[in-house]
């Protein structure tokens, strides 16, 4: 290959990125620690518990993950310890990835009109309010600025059956990044939604009906497929890198096409 023609060096190689969701191998957050990691970028991981770690490990090990700590948002004192070791190991930070949502099982099988205000403030705490915490601890590791990612669905925008609480819950998500991304931009801080079509996690596996769901998105995609952990994580890496310096605030769906079908 002559010099003109060889690749260039990926613009990722030697950033660093915490990524934080994942469950099993099946999980969006792995594809996107796989895509960056493949990308030359050092990778950081949580775990939910001792019961999850198990599970993670070897997930964390085929990265080479370096900094791999449990994270549970809805326990005080746990992500600030996490920062606190990646500021003590690596100084700062570029990219953040938030995969994180939960609602209580009776809110997430019943209808919204049934939800608790105990049950969907701990939603909306889970699922939103610790993706500000988590980007109000790394903006002052973004030293040289960055990319904030949060995990999003269709949902948010139109009413999906069976979706109930997560829909307003995901809206709720969705306007947090943009008003992040107008807050930090002034700090080269990049922050978007990202919007899946639907995946075979464990998280989506406790939705009703959520095999017609695939199904039925198979169908209506202009490619006639479904996407996997992998397409969404490079949507990510792309985005994090220079080629994407003047998009923040984005909703990007990752979906074959599913969203602009009637």
């Amino acid at each position: 290959m002559s010099k003109k023609n060889k690749l260039r060096p990926s613009p990722l190689k030697g950033k660093k990125a915490l990524i934080v969701g994942i469950a099993n191998q099946d999980s969006i957050a792995y594809g996107c620690a796989r895509a960056f990691h493949e990308l030359g970028v050092e990778v950081a991981i949580t775990y939910l518990n001792e019961k999850a770690k198990p599970h993670v490990a070897p997930l964390a090990e085929a990265v080479d993950v370096k900094i791999f700590e449990p994270l549970d948002v809805s326990k005080p004192g746990e992500m600030e310890s996490l920062f606190k070791r990646i500021e003590k190991e690596w100084g700062e930070i570029d990219i953040i990835v938030h995969s994180i949502a939960s609602a209580k099982k009776e809110d997430i099988k019943g209808k919204l009109v049934d939800c608790s205000a105990d049950g969907f403030a701990y939603a909306m705490d889970v699922s939103v309010h610790s993706f500000i915490r988590m980007a109000k601890l790394a903006t002052p590791l973004m030293k040289n600025g960055g990319t904030m990612f949060a995990m999003s669905y269709h949902g948010a925008r139109k009413v999906v059956p069976n979706y109930n609480v997560m829909g307003p819950v995901k809206a709720a998500l969705e306007a947090a990044c943009r008003y992040l991304a107008f807050e930090l931009g002034k700090k080269k801080i990049r922050v978007h939604a990202i919007s899946p079509g639907p995946l075979k996690t464990r998280a989506a596996s406790g939705l009703k009906d959520f095999d017609l769901l695939l199904n039925a998105a198979v169908e209506r995609s202009p490619v006639g497929q479904l996407v996997d952990i992998m397409d969404v994580g490079f949507a990510c890496a792309f985005l994090a890198t220079p080629y994407a310096r003047r998009m923040t605030g984005e909703t990007l769906y990752v979906d074959g096409g599913v969203n602009i079908m009637g």
